[in-house]
């Protein structure tokens, strides 16, 4: 299987090389490609600098817009999956054969690296706001994924298609949720993931609140009424 590691970074010049150079050295057997979201500092410095495979954006689209970008490469480059995977060192590119594993014997569309498939939630309100989520994605679809808003996914070629054509296709739980609503299938792996020590995310605590509200309220009333896909 093909697999494209698509890192969407913003201001990770603290961080982006060690996050390249460890998937280089460890992880030869998969690509990979930063995607500059206009970052302010030295990120796209040091990628040029290290030769890195590097598609710079010449400003700030969010993370949607970088993450589609990523998808758009991997789709016309042929890829067979990709894997959307943070520049901040959060997360461990080790759970990707888990993840194309889990997405060729169970026929899944999309994998997601979970933190909470076995094991249990610790409380905290970033934590209640993934609780709502995921009851909003149960309550929607039937269906119940235990982290919803892991940012570290596994997608087919068949959803690279349909986020590489549409806007509408965020890497967020709402098209998760709608996605499942469609009848693709969304498997989850245990994984666990690193703090971040370096960098700048792209959401601060009050857009984290922001964030989770905004998730809840689309997948129960935007996602829900939106006009199913069909391939």
């Amino acid at each position: 299987m093909k697999v494209l590691i698509i890192i969407p970074a913003y201001n990770e010049a603290a961080s982006i090389e060690r996050v390249v150079d460890e998937l280089i050295e460890q992880y030869p057997q998969y690509d990979y490609v930063v995607i500059n979201d206009g970052s302010r500092d030295d990120t796209a410095a040091i990628c040029r600098r290290n030769g890195y495979n590097l598609l710079d954006l010449p400003m700030n689209l969010g993370l949607a817009g970088a993450f589609q970008t990523g998808i758009r490469y991997a789709y016309e480059r042929g890829y067979d999956a990709a894997v959307q995977f943070d520049g901040d060192g959060q997360h461990n590119a080790r759970y990707i054969q888990a993840m194309t594993a889990a997405l060729r014997e169970k026929r899944a569309d999309i994998v997601i690296a979970s933190r909470f498939k076995e094991k249990k939630k610790p409380f905290s309100a970033r934590m209640l706001g993934n609780t709502m989520i995921q009851f909003a994605i149960r309550a929607t679809t039937g269906v119940r994924i235990s982290d919803p808003t892991s940012g570290m996914r596994l997608f087919n070629r068949r959803i690279l298609r349909l986020f590489s054509s549409n806007m509408n296709f965020g890497p967020e739980p709402d098209t998760i949720a709608y996605l499942l609503r469609c009848g693709s299938r969304v498997e989850e792996v245990q994984a666990e993931m690193n703090e971040r020590t370096a960098g700048e995310s792209y959401l601060s605590p009050l857009r984290s609140i922001v964030y989770m509200t905004n998730m809840f309220f689309s997948i129960i009333l935007i996602q829900f009424a939106r006009e199913k896909v069909t391939s």
